[in-house]
This record gives structure tokens, C-alpha cells and sequence, in this order.
């Protein structure tokens, strides 16, 4: 599939490692839903691919400046290719950055409310022989601990970072957000369907200790079809 069409974008992919896949999309409907979106001015979106979580942040909190980074270049042409044909086009810069060059490079004192990652996750497993699915999806080129430290460095006061992970990496994740520094406040499990599993987990960590939260949410769902009724086209629609 060359490209998906979403309510107020399309997404071309073919020269993306990473294709549009529910991860994205649950990532981008489930940030920082519990913020007031007033609060959500500026958004870094790590890894962002085909752009499609910077888009849906974009549509989701329009008064936001979203800079979006990866470390692939011709995921961020994609990206800014998608993105400059869509109606946010003025939200949304692209950076053709890893996030630590993005730290060294860019303005040190520049803070997010909102921080958004779909991150590599293959730790121990095998190098794909593709080198843009490597870099796309092994930790080789940014470690959970590296990913953790500079969202740490990047958050503002009050702001919030989350990610979308397997559910065999997220215990890693939180051991490394305590070492960076940072607090979870939101965990939502992922399910297919009642009663299997959580196959994904979605966290949200913060500077300030709070109590966490804990919920669950099955994709075939009422509460997961309002969570992404903004974005998908109903099926009749789909191309």
C-alpha cells in the first residue's frame, strides 16, 4: 500500500521503513488526552516516520508548534512531503536529526509540553539486513536509556512524555525512565481483544512524582473507536 488516508490527511509511505500501523495511530490519539489542550503549545515528535503522529498531535492541538525529527532521511522527506500537503502544514517543522544531534545542534533552553515516541525496539534480536528497518526499528541507534535522558532533558516542567512499546519491553522502559530522571503517571494496556494479553502498553512518564494510573483498552472496543473517530475514514471510505 503506497499511502492511507486518514479524515484530514493522507499518508504516502513508500519510501518509509515503517508503515502506518495501530501503534502510530493509538500513539497519536492518546497523548496527553488528559491535559487540557490550552497547555499543549510546543511537541517534539521523535522517529516520526511518515509524519503521522506529528499530523495527528497537529490536528489534535492546533495552537501547537510540532517539531518532528528522524534520524533517516528519506523518512523525513516523506514526512514533510505528507506534510506539506495536509492543512497543518504551518504546525510542523521536520528535521532531518537523530535526537541526540537535535540536542547538541538545536536551542538547549527549548522545553515541550508534550514529548511523542513510536521508538525502535529490538534490543537482543538480529540486525536487519535492510538498513533503514534497522535504524527504524533496533535500539542500536538510540538505546531506551539514551531515548529516556533526552526527552528528560527536553521536557518542559509540566510536561508529558509518551511512547507506545511491546509489552516485553515495558518494564526496561520504566527501569530506565527512573534513572533518567522521570515518573510514570499514565499506563494504559493494549489488547486485541477481551481477555488475550496486552500485546502493546502505552506509558506516560513526567519530571514531578504523581500517583500513576493504570487502564486497559481493547481494540475492538467502543472506547478505542471514539479514541480514533477524529482520524479514521469509515471503511466505505478507505482507499
Amino acid at each position: 500500500m503506497s499511502n492511507f488516508s486518514f479524515k484530514r490527511f493522507t499518508i504516502h509511505q513508500e519510501r518509509c521503513a515503517m508503515k502506518v500501523g495501530t501503534d502510530g495511530v493509538l500513539l497519536g490519539a492518546w497523548a496527553a488526552t488528559e491535559m487540557e489542550a490550552a497547555r499543549v503549545r510546543s511537541v517534539l515528535d521523535i522517529g516520526t516516520g511518515t509524519g503521522l503522529i506529528a499530523l495527528m498531535t497537529a490536528q489534535r492541538f492546533p495552537d501547537a508548534e510540532v517539531v518532528a525529527i528522524d534520524i533517516d532521511e528519506h523518512a523525513a522527506e516523506q514526512a514533510r512531503e505528507n506534510i506539506s500537503k495536509s492543512p497543518f502544514s504551518h504546525n510542523i517543522n521536520v528535521l532531518h536529526k537523530s535526537l541526540q544531534e537535535y540536542i547538541q545542534e538545536e536551542n538547549a533552553e527549548k522545553r515541550f509540553d508534550l514529548i511523542v515516541c513510536n521508538p525502535p525496539f529490538f534490543d537482543n534480536s538480529l540486525v536487519c539486513p535492510d538498513p533503514s528497518r534497522t535504524v527504524a526499528r533496533h535500539t542500536s541507534t538510540l538505546p531506551f536509556a539514551s531515548l529516556m535522558k533526552g526527552a528528560r532533558s527536553l521536557l518542559a516542567d509540566n510536561g508529558i512524555f509518551a511512547l507506545v512499546i511491546p509489552s516485553e519491553c515495558r518494564q526496561k522502559i520504566e527501569d530506565e525512565a527512573i534513572f533518567a530522571g522521570l515518573y510514570l503517571c499514565r499506563r494504559t494496556a493494549v489488547v486485541t481483544k477481551e481477555g488475550k494479553k496486552p500485546k502493546r502498553f502505552l506509558l506516560e512518564f513526567g519530571i514531578n512524582v504523581m500517583p500513576a494510573t493504570d487502564t486497559k483498552l481493547s481494540l475492538e472496543s467502543d472506547e478505542y473507536r471514539a479514541l480514533t473517530a477524529d482520524f479514521y475514514l469509515p471503511k466505505a471510505e478507505k482507499r
